[in-house]
């Protein structure tokens, strides 16, 4: 029994002996089949590129920019308010209506007004009558006091009431002057020459002295404020060229800077910077958002290549020039970083020579040395 059991195991681990080595064999001749992997592709023979993928570089002017933005403000604006108080009667203005500086805005309910200018001249006309007896009395007094007729005590007392007489119409002259200003208060008028903004009153309305009636802009002349890095203020001067783009206006619009504020504003590192912008056509509105591009360096007729053409090995710049259907890797020198032509470029100190054809775009690390075609959509040329 012993015997058969001992055979039945040395039968079964021969048995898994011989798989093991069967699937060894296996194995073997399958990665024996399998390539050999290097761990790098193989470059291809040759690279094939897209016209749009090359670009010949040139002399051009390149601009550093500084970009700037800001809602636009009339430089000159006024709010209307009541200086009496009264009942409106008219309003002859609207939004958006063009007005000149004197136009009549508004008119308010005059009578009381009319009144009290009337009871002034009535008083004025009773301290005249009262001036003129004072002043006869005062005169009789002193030819009455050459002949020794009266006292130099009744003198003084009759020109004690001329001064009082002569007071008291100046009194009421003041009085009649507060009278008929405020009469004339009763009609509003426009402080400048522009354009209706906001209208806050309406007819039949009670309104008191200071209330705001209605908004005048002046949108001949409008400003921009924006905010500058304080590391950027030093590249800006007072009278400094500016285009600026403005919502909704296709065309660019001219400025300049006229005013920079002389400190940070509070809670940023940043410095008010105004920006100036004629509108003889009153087309632009205030509070239209634009976005300028200040000039702060220029160079012109200098060799530019595009910004994304640009590669870097560590410090060292780099583009991949074609020369003789071949690819070089080109190191530069870099110079002044801005646009030409509304696209970002970037000077080329050394390196190139003009006509160079490059690579335009970042289209990572190439093989230098290979041989390079251009081809079309229609096939190789």
């Amino acid at each position: 029994m012993l015997k058969r059991k001992t055979f039945w195991i040395i039968a079964v681990l021969l048995l898994l002996a011989a798989v093991v080595v069967l699937m060894k064999r296996i194995s073997e001749a399958s990665l024996n089949k399998m390539p050999v992997a290097t761990g790098v592709q193989s470059a291809p023979a040759v690279l094939e590129f897209l016209p749009a993928d090359i670009v010949e570089v040139s002399n051009t002017e390149v601009r550093k920019l500084l970009a700037l933005s800001g809602a636009l403000r009339a430089i000159n604006q006024a709010a209307v308010k009541a200086r009496v108080a009264g009942d409106v009667t008219e309003v002859l203005v609207r939004e958006g209506e063009a007005v000149q500086a004197g136009q009549v805005l508004l008119k308010m309910d005059s009578s009381d007004y009319l009144a009290r200018q009337e009871q002034a001249k009535g008083a004025l006309a009773a301290a005249r009558g009262q001036l003129d007896i004072a002043r006869l009395a005062r005169d009789n007094n002193i030819a009455l006091l050459e002949k020794n007729f009266i006292s130099k005590n009744a003198y003084d007392n009759t020109n004690s009431q001329y001064a009082i007489a002569l007071a008291n119409v100046d009194s009421v002259k003041g009085a009649l002057n507060v009278a008929q200003k405020a009469l004339a208060d009763t009609v509003i008028r426009a402080p400048i020459s522009g354009m209706i903004s906001n209208r806050m009153v309406q007819p039949g309305e009670k309104i008191s002295p200071d209330n705001r009636l209605l908004d005048v802009v002046d949108l001949r002349m409008l400003e921009m404020e924006a905010p500058v890095p304080t590391q950027d203020i030093a590249s800006i001067k007072i009278g400094q060229a500016v285009q600026l783009k403005i919502e909704g206006v296709p065309a660019a619009v001219d400025g300049k800077v006229v005013r920079i504020n002389p400190a940070t504003t509070a809670g940023s590192r940043s410095i008010m910077t105004y920006v100036q912008v004629a509108n003889p056509d009153t087309v632009l509105r205030a509070g239209m958002f634009g976005e300028a591009q200040l000039v702060v360096d220029k160079k012109a007729e200098v060799l530019t290549v595009p910004e994304t053409a640009i590669q870097y090995e560590g410090e060292q710049a780099f583009v991949y020039a074609i020369e003789n259907n071949v690819l070089q890797q080109k190191p530069v020198k870099l110079g002044l970083r801005g646009e030409s032509q509304g696209k970002p470029v970037v000077e080329v100190l050394s390196g190139l020579a003009p006509q160079a054809r490059i690579v335009k775009a970042n289209l990572g690390r190439l093989r230098a040395g290979v041989s390079v075609k251009l081809i079309t959509t229609t096939g190789k040329v």
